[in-house]
């Protein structure tokens, strides 16, 4: 909590940092305050308006599927889960122990690649013949 926060929370820490302020400062911040009051009470009447709006549409499309004699796994495929693809590799070769190492060519080089490279060698003496 932030030392304002703290602050305003606190009557008497409230009263000791108001007591600079003139009757029409504090009218002001009073009225200020207010208005914030005002603002967030209308924005949460406006969620619960929302939140009933969408309970009463989900109670009604539940009636609908209740009337035609269908549950929600007979309109399938309504939630999908979206697969990570694998891609295939582009690349292989065999190092000093006879292990194959692949590469698909996106993302950062595998070390067993890097090396090579650095030694001279080009991606294009790695690639899969199709």
């Amino acid at each position: 909590m932030s030392e304002f926060i703290s602050k305003l929370l606190r009557k008497n820490s409230l009263r000791k940092e108001c007591g600079e302020l003139s009757v029409a400062e504090l009218e002001k911040v009073i009225s200020d305050l207010s208005d914030i009051l005002n603002d967030r009470q209308a924005a949460e009447v406006e969620k619960q308006v929302e939140m009933a709006a969408k309970q009463d549409a989900i109670k009604a499309i539940q009636a609908q599927l209740a009337e035609a004699g269908l549950s929600l796994d007979d309109l399938g495929g309504t939630a999908t889960v979206t697969e990570k693809r694998t891609v295939a590799p582009k690349y292989r070769l065999m190092d000093e122990h006879g292990k194959p190492h692949e590469w698909s060519g996106r993302g950062r080089t595998p070390r067993v690649f890097q090396e090579r490279f650095d030694k001279g060698a080009q991606k294009e003496d790695y690639l899969i013949s199709q």
